[in-house]
């Protein structure tokens, strides 16, 4: 996997390198603590998909340009405010095999420096004067905060659905993978009409990868990061959950949403809970389902005429719904 990573960076390999450097310096301040913390962020980095989005669609359709490094930079700083803020909320203590900074500097520090970020990228875009990009964060970040209190809400209630699930992960996490997408395209050129298509494309990635994500809770964590029945700990319904309860009978959907209710921190109620949904084929269904939103993106991508960077987003198509991690 880390092959491909590096296959589809080759076209903007210049670029991330230029990037890595420009991001850090986004976040400088003149508090020493603040920038003890941030250097901590860069050298905990992950892939950097993101930002990757953003320079791919910048040269899918034109040139890259300082405004493209900028709006990179935008993107990373939410993408890791939200990783700090999310920590916070569920009490983790690791992120990427390393402790994570809520476990380091304690909460009150990491909230701060969450909404330290957030302000980093509003800014970067006022100081630049980079209005439409602007624009595109802020309904990102109001986006993703109403996905993640839609879902904290039927996590109480646990009458989501399959229609609210896809309303849900559309705002969490495809948003901002759209939001890449879409400055990639602002970022060079005004062609508003190219940029909301390109929002499309990745509004459809974003979906793909949240799925995928999901998946992950029902399978051997031997291969893989996240570990297994963590989001039915958190009462997540996720669409192999959802997929199986409605075809239950009811006997079994009271069952088995108990167990989510009062027993989702039991062990063995887990394993019983995760067999119940791969026996119902709800794995299936959402791989399915998956497949389907990546050939959404893939039929849009279709449309440009052939070059590294396409290649380079249909290798990162490929990736999202192969990873491992």
């Amino acid at each position: 996997m880390a092959d491909i990573v590096e296959e589809i960076k080759r076209p903007i390999a210049k670029e991330m390198r230029f990037f890595e450097e420009k991001f850090y310096l986004s976040m400088k301040s003149r508090v020493p603590l603040l920038d003890k913390i941030t250097k901590f962020i860069v050298t905990t980095k992950g892939k950097q998909m993101r930002p990757m989005f953003v320079f791919l669609c910048a040269k899918l359709t034109g040139n890259i340009t300082e405004k493209t490094y900028r709006g990179a930079s935008m993107i990373e700083l939410i993408h890791t405010a939200t990783l700090v803020h999310d920590d916070v909320v569920d009490e983790s203590f690791k992120r990427r095999n390393f402790f994570s900074i809520n476990a380091l500097w304690k909460n009150k520090i990491a909230v701060l420096v969450g909404d330290y970020l957030l302000s980093k990228s509003v800014l970067l875009s006022t100081d630049y004067k980079d209005y439409d990009l602007l624009s595109v964060i802020s309904r990102t970040i109001r986006e993703m905060s109403e996905g993640e209190l839609l879902q904290l809400d039927k996590a109480r209630k646990l009458d989501i659905t399959e229609e609210i699930y896809y309303e849900i992960i559309r705002q969490k996490t495809a948003t901002l993978l759209s939001a890449c997408c879409e400055i990639g395209v602002l970022s060079n050129s005004d062609q508003t009409e190219l940029a909301k298509k390109m929002q499309s494309f990745g509004t459809y990635v974003g979906m793909a990868f949240q799925i995928k994500d999901d998946l992950f809770d029902y399978l051997s964590s031997d291969f893989i990061g996240k570990p297994v029945g963590i989001d039915i700990k958190q009462k997540k319904m996720t669409l192999p959950l959802i997929h199986a309860l409605e075809n239950a009978t009811e006997k079994d959907k009271k069952y088995f949403l108990g167990i989510i209710k009062k027993h989702n921190h039991k062990r063995e109620k887990v394993k019983e809970l995760i067999s119940f949904v791969k026996n119902s084929g709800g794995l299936d269904y959402s791989i399915d389902k998956m497949k389907e939103f990546q050939k959404k993106a893939k039929d849009q991508l279709a449309e440009f005429p052939d070059s590294q960077a396409k290649k380079a987003l249909f290798l990162m198509l490929d990736y999202v719904v192969d990873r491992k991690s």
